[in-house]
């Protein structure tokens, strides 16, 4: 769910097309076979949020993805668009998920840093997608504190691709 955008555009895309013509969400499933002896099928509401918990803000996956640079910061912005793609089309992810998002990827001292060194432009896609889940309503009632933060961390982020004249 969060490591391509083929599944929104194809699994969400079916559920916004669905509601679109008939006016209600379907009910959208997700086949688990990660253990073939123990399958399962879960809601798609409910396997995002174990895919959220288990690895989008596990602190050893955000060290993994820390320890490849450039294409670790790439993923992480990703995995954001990803999120917002899916929420878009199939309405999975919850204030609480943009909230955890801002504050691991953004807020954090060590990830943010992480971000502005490694991948600046990652950093400010980022921030952009979360300002954009607030201002369609995905993220329906943000922290106004949190969203400040953002937006302070846009305007760095900004002023130092600036200053070095991307």
């Amino acid at each position: 769910i969060a490591d391509s955008d083929d599944y929104f555009q194809y699994h969400g895309g079916m559920i916004a097309t669905v509601r679109a013509l008939t006016g209600k969400a379907p009910a959208a499933y997700v086949g688990d076979s990660t253990n073939p002896d123990a399958a399962r099928t879960r809601s798609l509401t409910e396997e995002t949020a174990r895919i959220f918990r288990a690895r989008v803000v596990n602190p050893r996956w955000i060290g993994a993805m820390r320890r490849h640079g450039y294409k670790g910061a790439f993923e992480l912005a990703a995995t954001v668009d990803y999120l917002f793609g899916f929420d878009a089309t199939a309405g999975v992810v919850h204030d609480w998920m943009y909230e955890k998002l801002a504050r691991e990827y953004v807020l954090d001292e060590a990830n943010q840093e992480f971000l502005r060194r490694s991948n600046p432009w990652a950093l400010r896609g980022i921030v952009e997608r979360l300002h954009e889940a607030a201002e369609r309503g995905l993220w329906a009632e943000p922290d106004p504190a949190v969203l400040a933060a953002l937006q302070e961390a846009y305007l760095e982020v900004e002023g130092d691709l600036e200053d070095r004249g991307e």
